[in-house]
């Protein structure tokens, strides 16, 4: 398909630009303006992937001019734009070319559009002419996203918001591009509040191994998952790097490990998205105990409900409430949710002695509530409980409304999530220990069964107390217990130094423990050598003035003879590299048993790392 937009007010100069005598001519100039009149750019498009999924959820066109050129890079053209007070008709070829095979695009996928914020300052500013191309390839304006891109700084917000709410208003969805990197900062965030926020690619870049990038990016999680805002890491390179971002809970991604940007429309290879599924089980067992990775989702009873558009009459509503035994309705225009009708509301509206008369044969969106709680469906049930909890007293216990991509998935009720509560806590209880709160045997058996299963590199450990037993009958139980609280929490503090966002601690029962880890060799030794040296150094509180000055207790063994005992000890056995080489966990852990068991006859707290 072919798209015009008259864009260029000064062709004609341009033209006897071009017939200028040599020494005259500015070279770069004429080679930029022979671009806007040729439209000689191409449309590359890059696919932005669901980190839950692994399905392509829309694609970023990004713009290349002729190659073999200094302005094959968008970024020298759009310098050279500046220079030459074309902007705006450059801003509207990226567009138009972007557009003209939008319409191969799957409906429910986006199109990333970048949109440079100094078009606001050009004379030519019009609105209106994306809104008649996408007419005319019939894709709707929900499907667009407009990247913010900041190459300069925006110094009035007051007119910017002014562009962000003419586009809004049309149904586009705003992203801001290259968070983390130059003007792309909070402040713009908090001006914008954005739909997306795109992750610069130089916090992604070696985020497996860098401790601060990943605390970094759990803030905008965390941030975003609160503020149902959609976070995308761009510039993924290693698989590694995608593992991290998952593990941290990261929404959707690009770069070239997942996809390389392409002219057509290109899914990601089979293997890729594998990985992604792969990694997301590890994930979900790693995190099991974590509320954050319970999402509303998993709430959804999408068959019972249907939808409704705006238009229809109220009556035709509250009959398909009472057939189907229903509380609510979400109201939707083209999939999209624009209000939620409660039953109770639709009755209280349609009662009384002028109710029926006035509202039955009027269009429900007279009576709908416009600004229901919508959530994302992958939100977490915590979260949305919160903010269930936070509306005002009339809406308390109204319906919230699911989306995905944000077209309607289903609802949820709250007595749902005040059910999916209880459950948890039951759960919770059930799959812990109930000494260090850590998790318990349940969730140990399946983050174990992952790592076997899936392809992965990482470091298990087994951590184990040397004669605890003797601790315990001289000290009594109390004390052994609060020796197993200190190793734990203990281990927590260390580990999550280095491994804030990529390890799971588990209590076995008694004195033992399972660490898993994922980073580098020397990484592993570092972070046992150092719960070995806090052990080491903190000890000494559990034990008399006495057993300290002496390094040792007096002691019956296991066949009652009094022998001495040194001071309690930590062995520490690990097996480090791709853990799936083992055939079952069972063969898993009687390697790490029959290793802890070689470490166990150290006469010093030690440790060993042998590598798959």
């Amino acid at each position: 398909m072919k798209l015009t937009w008259v864009c260029y007010h000064s062709i004609e100069g341009v033209e006897n630009m071009l017939v200028m005598t040599a020494p005259i001519i500015d070279r770069r100039a004429v080679l930029f303006h022979k671009i806007l009149i040729e439209e000689s750019v191409t449309t590359y498009y890059q696919p932005i992937v669901s980190l839950k999924t692994g399905a392509v959820m829309g694609y970023e066109a990004l713009s290349r001019g002729p190659q073999n050129t200094e302005f094959y890079s968008p970024t020298e053209m759009i310098k050279a734009a500046h220079d030459y007070g074309k902007l705006w008709e450059l801003e509207m070829l990226f567009r138009q070319k972007a557009l003209e095979r939008a319409v191969e695009i799957s409906p429910e996928k986006y199109l990333f559009i970048n949109v440079d914020p100094d078009i606001i300052k050009d004379d030519n500013f019009k609105t209106g002419l994306t809104k008649e191309c996408l007419n005319a390839i019939g894709i709707s304006e929900k499907a667009i996203v407009f990247e913010i891109t900041e190459r300069t700084s925006i110094n009035d917000y007051v007119s910017f918001q002014v562009v962000l709410d003419h586009y809004r208003n049309q149904g586009y969805k705003i992203a801001i591009d290259d968070v983390g990197s130059g003007y792309s900062g909070l402040k713009t965030i908090n001006e914008v509040r954005p739909d997306f926020i795109k992750i610069d690619m130089d916090l992604i870049r070696n985020i497996d191994k860098d401790a601060f990038k990943q605390a970094l990016l759990k803030a905008f999680v965390d941030t975003a998952i609160k503020t149902n805002i959609k976070l995308i890491a761009e510039g993924i390179e290693t698989k590694e790097e995608l593992k991290t971002l998952i593990l941290l809970g990261v929404h959707a991604g690009q770069g070239y490990y997942l996809q390389k940007p392409s002219p057509k429309f290109e899914d990601l290879e089979l293997a890729v998205i594998k990985r992604i599924e792969d990694y997301n089980k590890i994930s979900t067992n790693l995190n099991a105990y974590a509320q954050d990775y319970h999402y509303i989702s998993n709430l959804v009873n999408s068959h019972k409900h249907c939808t409704f558009e705006s238009m229809i009459e109220a009556q035709t509503v509250k009959q398909h409430l009472e057939k189907e035994n229903l509380n609510s309705a979400c109201i939707c225009e083209h999939d999209y949710p624009v209000g939620l009708v409660m039953k109770h509301n639709i009755d209280s509206k349609l009662s009384g002695r002028y109710g029926y008369s006035l509202y039955s044969n009027r269009p429900v969106s007279k009576i709908m509530n416009t600004t229901p709680l919508m959530v994302d469906s992958y939100t977490p049930i915590s979260v949305v409980a919160k903010r269930a909890m936070e509306r005002s007293d009339e809406e308390l216990f109204d319906d919230i409304i699911v989306t995905k991509a944000s077209k309607y998935l289903g609802i949820v009720s709250m007595k749902k999530i005040f059910e999916y509560t209880l459950m948890f806590e039951k759960n919770n209880a059930k799959e812990h220990n109930p000494l260090s709160g850590l998790p318990g045997n349940p969730i140990i058996k399946r983050v174990m069964s992952d790592l076997v299963t899936y392809k992965n590199n990482s470091c298990i450990c087994y951590l184990d107390i040397n004669d605890f037993k003797i601790y315990n009958d001289v000290y009594g139980f109390e004390s052994g217990d609060n020796m197993i609280r200190f190793l734990a929490q203990l281990i927590q503090d260390v580990v999550k130094k280095i491994f804030p966002f990529s390890s799971f601690i588990g209590h076995v029962g008694g004195d033992d423990f399972i660490m898993i880890i994922d980073g580098e060799t020397k990484e592993y030794h570092q972070v046992l050598q150092n719960i070995l040296d806090e052990f080491e150094r903190n000890k000494i509180f559990l034990f008399s003035d006495k057993h300290i000055m002496n390094n040792k207790i007096v002691s019956e063994d296991r066949f009652g003879v009094m022998r001495e005992f040194p001071l309690t000890k930590l062995s520490i056995a690990g097996i480090a590299g791709d853990l799936s080489k083992y055939r079952t966990s069972e063969a898993l852990s009687e390697a790490l048993a029959a290793l802890k068991k070689e470490i166990k006859q150290n006469s010093e707290s030690s440790f060993k790392i042998i590598m798959k």
